[in-house]
């Protein structure tokens, strides 16, 4: 099922009742999420997810815009007859019920022509329950599961009734991180078998790039960059983006364009600019530097950090936007270094440039 946002905005009052100006949640949002993929809606907290969820499902009514299903408008349409499963952080289980009475509690609601036997429910309960591979658990109850046992239960009992949708808040958030490994990617499993069109909502970078057809980057209720993860990464829009993706985080400089190069500080990094005179961000992806005693970029070398198959060089440059400087590079790397300073060339696909004022990127290529 294909779903198209079309220009939605949301607005809420403001909880301070003596200010009679709305909160914009979102923000003139426009995105169409392809028919059998798995989409991630990515940023901070506050910027937006899961009420565009909350839209996609029904639970919330737009302020502007208009959502679709395909082709049919569904932007009035109550959130019982969108055909919509929804995964909540919390997975919201009945505690008095075993995992087969709770996977089967949506089917017991079905009315008119699509009221089920008790044996087409055990049927369907069944057939959900080895999907996600928990047909040995049926029996027990919530309390008597692990969180990852009973995120797979909530998903079982989002994807018994055949939803065109299945909308995921969140739902790793409370695991811990060796589980949320293994819980992400039975989530990939379970998508690619079903086809199922799935957002996935998050502001763990890793886990969208990791499991995720397309990723949305949202700030502040706007979209500010989509595609396919890799590529966003690669090629970020704007310095928020840069920030945002990537660990550990991308360096930032203050640097300049000026006589058509580029400079950090008083070190050239790059000839060949086409650009006028103007004060610009430069952003090097950890793995983007190259210790070169011929190298562009001078730092003040501070320690090495070995960690197995890499290793982490931290260094300090006074143009630097942040507290250390963190370059990661193969662990078998000769590093030296000369009266403390060690020097970089910087890798031109791992470099960007950024508008000091509009941190918008600018292609210098």
């Amino acid at each position: 099922m294909k779903i198209v946002l079309d220009h939605i905005t949301k607005k809420f009052p403001n909880i301070n009742k003596k200010e009679k100006s709305e909160v914009t949640a979102v923000d003139d949002f426009s995105y169409e999420i392809p028919d059998g993929k798995l989409v991630a809606l990515l940023g901070p907290s506050g910027c937006g997810k899961s009420t565009i969820l909350n839209l996609i499902s029904g639970l919330e009514k737009p302020t502007q815009g208009k959502v679709f299903f395909g082709d049919d408008d569904v932007t009035g349409l109550p959130a019982e007859n969108r055909g919509v499963g929804l995964v909540f952080q919390n997975y919201a289980l009945y505690p008095h019920l075993t995992v087969r009475e709770n996977i089967r509690f949506p089917l017991e609601n079905l009315k008119g022509d699509k009221k089920l036997s008790k044996e087409e429910m055990e049927e369907k309960v069944q057939r959900v329950a080895k999907l996600v591979q928990i047909e040995a658990l049926l029996d027990r109850r919530p309390s008597e599961m692990s969180g990852g046992q009973q995120q797979r239960v909530a998903i079982a009992r989002a994807l018994v009734k055949k939803p065109k949708v299945l909308l995921l808040d969140e739902p790793l958030s409370n695991l811990d991180a060796r589980l949320r490994l293994q819980t992400r990617e039975e989530l990939r499993r379970i998508q690619l078998e079903t086809g199922i069109t799935t957002i996935f909502v998050t502001h763990d970078q890793e886990e969208a790039m990791s499991i995720s057809d397309y990723i949305v980057v949202m700030k502040e209720g706007r979209l500010m960059q989509k595609g396919v993860p890799q590529k966003v990464y690669d090629s970020p829009d704007n310095l928020f983006v840069a920030k945002f993706l990537g660990t550990p985080q991308i360096n930032v400089f203050s640097g300049e364009i000026k006589d058509n190069a580029l400079f950090i500080g008083k070190d050239k990094i790059r000839d060949g600019i086409n650009s006028i005179d103007k004060k610009v961000y430069v952003g090097v992806r950890p793995e983007g530097f190259e210790p070169s005693k011929d190298g562009v970029l001078r730092c003040e070398f501070q320690k090495l950090e070995v960690m197995g198959r890499d290793a982490s060089i931290l260094s300090h440059n006074d143009n630097f936007d942040g507290t250390v400087i963190r370059s990661i590079i193969p662990s078998d790397t000769e590093v030296k270094t000369t009266g403390g300073e060690i020097v970089f060339n910087l890798k031109p696909w791992k470099t960007f440039v950024f508008d000091s004022v509009s941190e918008e990127r600018i292609l210098i290529d």
